[in-house]
C-alpha cells in the first residue's frame, strides 16, 4: 500500500509508535517502539527473543499507532503484516533509527539476535483532530471535584 505524505511525515519524525502483536492465545500485546520508514514499509528493530519478536515470528499480523509529539491529536493508524525479518547483528539499521530519536548510535551494543521487522501496511489511516493539546500540568480536572 502506498502511504500518504502526512503518514510518511509522521513516520519520519521521532514520534513513538505503539506496536500491537498477538500473543499465542490471541490476546493483544502493545508496547511503545521506535520506528523508521523505507519507502512505504515500516521498520521496527528489536531482539528476536523479545515477546514482540517471538509474536511477530509466529503471527505476522500487527497494528501500529503513531501520534505526533508536537500534537498528539495528529495520528496514523496502521494495520499490516511483517513481510520480512532482516538480521541486524551489526546494528546498522538500529543505529540509523537511533539517530532519528536520540541523535546518536544506539548505546546498548551487546545483542545476540537483533533483527529488523519489515511491515507492509494493508490499511493506513492518517487523521488530525481539530482538538488542541493543552497540557495543564500534573493535576487532573477530576482532582478538584469533591467526593
Amino acid at each position: 500500500m502506498k502511504l500518504c505524505p502526512d503518514t510518511r511525515r509522521l513516520l519520519d519524525a521521532p514520534n513513538f509508535g505503539h506496536l500491537s502483536t498477538l500473543m499465542e492465545d490471541g490476546s493483544p500485546k502493545v508496547e511503545p517502539v521506535w520506528l523508521a520508514r523505507e519507502g512505504d514499509l515500516v521498520l521496527i528493530a528489536t531482539d528476536e527473543r523479545t515477546i514482540k519478536g517471538r509474536n511477530m515470528a509466529r503471527d505476522a499480523r500487527v497494528a501500529l499507532s503513531v501520534t505526533s509529539q508536537e500534537n498528539p491529536y495528529e495520528q496514523v493508524l496502521i494495520r499490516g503484516r511483517v513481510i520480512e525479518v532482516r538480521p541486524d547483528d551489526g546494528l546498522e539499521t538500529l543505529d540509523r533509527i537511533s539517530q532519528q530519536y536520540i541523535g546518536a548510535p544506539f548505546p546498548r551494543r551487546k545483542w545476540r539476535s537483533r533483527a529488523v521487522y519489515v511491515i507492509e501496511a494493508k490499511l493506513a489511516r492518517y487523521y488530525q483532530s481539530p482538538l488542541e493539546h493543552r497540557p495543564t500540568g500534573a493535576s487532573s480536572v477530576f482532582d478538584s471535584q469533591e467526593d
